[in-house]
């Protein structure tokens, strides 16, 4: 049997892990809106991207040109890359799993030839990190994710800047993401996304969207380097909002294990507390009954 000053103890202990159960739910409530609010901030400025990637298309498409801008030196590669976006830390129950495992069953279901080699693999998220090599999956590129919404841009600028010397050095072509979001139907829900090459209907659509006014727009900037920095901005946004949501999914991930877990203290909580009550009571009445034998004791040698 426990002691009522072990019993003291644990409850104390219990009271502090709820304290900070507690405040962890509150950090994570706060930060789902501010990565959700970061996803929606970016709208204007990629509906501006869109709008110069139109500019450029449609221009082309008028003087009957190709449209697929892109270089010769980004056709060559055939190696493909993969990017994959985790957490930093945990109490987030599966949330690393999940995406861990999505990314392997999409490297294991895409179709490889005996001369190709072995898939780039680039994780955001020393914990996805951690789960991959588990899973023989060895990661050749790391980053560590921003602990604000003010280092996202930070983040996603090293992850583009990377991304092109892949392209440039390593022989990368296809590019493709995954990562966790939120959706009404789950808290982390596995999605998928392609890079590069950037779509053809993409850039066919685009080109054949009608303009919101009566003329074009001009330029004088050479139209390969514009194409070029607007794709870059283009995979900026599209990483930035990964980013965003993978993150705003992962807290909120965190926030349902700690509601989980907060039920679970509050129980135990009220166990001790019911035993605390039970055992501080024997042993005042045993208390009791040691001074009433005490004094009858006493009294019968009077």
């Amino acid at each position: 049997m426990e002691t009522l000053e072990a019993l003291s103890e644990r409850l104390h202990t219990t009271e502090e892990i709820q304290s900070i159960v507690r405040t962890m739910k509150a950090l994570s409530s706060v930060n789902i809106r501010q990565y959700e609010h970061a996803v929606t901030a970016i709208a204007d400025y990629e509906r501006t991207i869109t709008l110069g990637l139109q500019v450029v298309l449609r221009n082309r498409r008028n003087k009957a040109e190709p449209l697929d801008l892109t270089g010769p030196d980004r056709k060559s590669g055939h190696r493909r890359a993969l990017i994959v976006v985790g957490s930093d830390r945990g109490l987030c129950g599966r949330f690393n799993d999940r995406i861990a495992e999505f990314a392997c069953q999409g490297l294991e279901t895409e179709a490889k030839t005996a001369d190709e080699r072995p898939p780039f693999i680039c994780v955001v998220g020393v914990r996805a990190a951690a789960r991959l090599e588990a899973m023989d999956r060895p990661v050749d590129r790391l980053f560590t994710l921003p602990g604000s919404v003010d280092g996202l841009i930070d983040s996603v600028q090293a992850i583009v800047v990377e991304l092109d010397r892949w392209v440039r050095e390593e022989g990368v072509g296809p590019v493709a993401l995954v990562y966790n979001r939120r959706s009404e139907q789950a808290l982390a829900e596995t999605t998928h996304k392609d890079l590069l090459p950037i779509s053809q209907d993409y850039l066919d659509r685009l080109a054949t969207t009608p303009w919101p006014s009566k003329r074009l727009p001009m330029y004088r900037m050479d139209e390969g380097e514009l194409f070029s920095w607007l794709i870059r901005q283009h995979l900026t946004l599209v990483l930035y909002a990964a980013l965003a949501e993978s993150l705003a999914s992962e807290h909120a991930s965190r926030l349902a294990a700690m509601q989980n877990a907060e039920r679970n203290i509050n129980e135990r909580r009220e166990n001790l507390l019911a035993e605390y009550r039970k055992k501080r009571q024997e042993t005042i009445t045993n208390e009791l009954l040691e001074v009433v034998a005490g004094s009858e004791a006493i009294r019968k040698k009077r």
